[in-house]
């Protein structure tokens, strides 16, 4: 679903990303980890197409992020740390435009506005400006406007910060079955032990370098993956 090959990235003299590889299948939940500035966003908004990157190859469902971006943005949805939304309208009417950019007919719109806004509690709220809603409330209308179309990939950078703890287990839940129906997700975290029970695999970043990459158990292997993470660091200084 998703396959970068010698990801690079310079901001001036500094390599933001290094030469960074790695895959992930359909149904598979892969946890994206590193301290600040180690390249996690700088990745993932090249995977997105926000970035335009130096080297290597980004693709998509086998779309090239560098020639066919419009065609990649179809298939994905990218869920920032801190959402940016139109404060100026309803919720619902953010979730209308949305559902307009993605061409979602009438019907199959109002099915999954009304099916999430129930299951993230916030259906008594639409009417509401988005100006009005606290972050966690902004987070889950951001969600719920990244599932309207259905996407194959989902990216996230740290999703969790801001929810509620019933918020971020709703959040976990819908992952879990969107990548047992033949999705893939990508996520940053900094929440060790999230990552650790959630993910099939997790790639570590250190200093724009994978420190990094397999199967949760491969990389952990006897140790817990905050005991990986923090020794690899340390090897890394």
């Amino acid at each position: 679903m998703l396959n970068i090959s010698h990801l690079t990235k310079t901001f001036g003299d500094k390599k933001a990303v290094d030469d960074l590889s790695l895959r992930i299948a359909p149904g598979e939940i892969c946890g994206f980890i590193g301290h600040n500035g180690a390249g996690k966003t700088t990745t993932i908004k090249s995977v997105c197409g926000l970035l335009q990157f130096d080297g290597g190859e980004i693709t998509v469902d086998g779309l090239p992020v560098k020639t066919r971006a419009i065609d990649v943005k179809r298939v994905i949805a990218y869920i920032p740390d801190n959402p940016d939304l139109y404060e100026f309208m309803t919720a619902v009417k953010f979730l209308n435009f949305v559902a307009d950019v993605y061409g979602v007919g009438a019907k199959l719109r109002e099915e999954r506005i009304n099916k999430y806004a129930e299951i993230f509690e916030i259906k008594s709220d639409l009417a509401q400006p988005t100006s009005a809603f606290s972050h966690g409330m902004k987070q889950k209308l951001a969600l719920i406007a990244a599932l309207l179309h259905d996407p194959k990939l989902i990216i996230m950078d740290e999703p969790f910060v801001g929810l509620d703890p019933k918020a971020s287990q709703t959040v976990k839940r819908i992952m879990r079955e969107r990548c047992d129906n033949g999705g893939a997700i990508f996520f940053s975290t900094h929440v060790l032990e999230v990552a650790e029970k959630l993910c099939d695999n997790v790639a570590i970043i250190s200093h724009g370098k994978l420190a990094a990459f397999g199967s949760m158990d491969s990389v952990r292997g006897n140790s817990s993956l905050e005991s990986v993470f923090f020794e690899l660091e340390e090897g890394a200084k």
